[in-house]
């Protein structure tokens, strides 16, 4: 219940301490690194009990969606000059999360971003963007990159955040992992070490990281400061919100909204509840 409880004050709090792009220095070995200790024993979306939370908690937010207003420009969300999906093709809505694996607050709320993926109707596709502050950020940016070249990460996404923020067997931003330390965490499951640095270290990574880095300036370009966890709907809206689950309200707003702009009918399979196009 502890965790539980650690987790949840998180969730409440994440949109006014999300994780900020200047990236702090290694902690000294003993010091906790900020918000570290709240996160420490959050729980994780491999947790049954948090798991059913985080689907009760998507559950209500798509019902929140349906009764709400519209969603409003420059209070729910900000609009993307010339904004356009990341890696989806055209007839489908994408929904974009700017992650850290070091943030504690992705960590706190990854069991309901993975509760949300889980129950997106066939019409959506969701992309992990990895943000690439410096430092450590940027080891776990293309450790992700090289873990999705593998076909890794299904099993590794959720098993990073606990390594790092309940079992703390990597650092995070408590200290400074070495690119072997991140490859050993993936030998554990099915990596060749060796083969993984490489990948880490690759051209075909780096090419991936110089454009999520892009990707995320231009879904800030309006002057607020860069910060994770983000969301992006098709590519055009970045989401605001006061609290995680106004963030997931506004989130199904906004893809019924484009939806509605597509022309597309809500497909079969369970979907956002329904709601206006958002107004300016």
């Amino acid at each position: 219940m502890t965790a539980l409880r650690h987790a949840l004050l998180l969730l409440v709090l994440l949109p006014l301490a999300a994780c900020k792009n200047d990236a702090p220095a290694p902690v000294a070995a003993g010091e906790a690194a900020p918000a570290e200790q709240a996160t420490t024993q959050a729980a994780s979306a491999e947790d049954p009990q948090r798991a059913a939370q985080a689907e009760a908690a998507v559950q209500a937010a798509a019902e929140a969606a349906a009764k709400a207003p519209p969603p409003v420009e420059g209070t729910d969300y900000v609009t993307i000059a010339n904004g356009q999906p990341f890696d989806t093709a055209p007839g489908r809505i994408e929904v974009v999360e700017f992650f850290g694996y070091v943030c504690p607050f992705c960590a706190a709320v990854q069991p309901q971003v993975a509760a949300m993926k889980a129950k997106l109707p066939p019409d959506v596709h969701f992309v992990y963007v990895p943000a690439a502050f410096g430092a450590m950020w940027d080891n776990y940016a293309k450790a992700f990159y090289a873990a999705e070249a593998m076909g890794l990460l299904d099993k590794t996404h959720d098993a990073m955040f606990r390594a790092i923020h309940i079992d703390q067997t990597l650092k995070g931003e408590r200290g400074m992992d070495k690119p072997e330390d991140i490859a050993g965490f993936y030998a554990n499951y099915g990596a060749n070490p060796g083969q993984f640095l490489n990948s880490m270290q690759s051209f075909a990574v780096a090419t991936k990281m110089n454009r999520a880095r892009q990707y995320m300036t231009e879904a800030f370009a309006n002057g607020d400061q860069m910060g994770t966890p983000a969301f992006v709907v098709a590519g055009k809206y970045r989401v605001k919100g006061k609290s995680v689950d106004d963030m997931f309200r506004i989130i199904n707003q906004l893809i019924v909204a484009e939806r509605t702009k597509l022309g597309a009918a809500t497909p079969a399979a369970p979907a956002p509840a329904a709601a206006e196009a958002p107004q300016g």
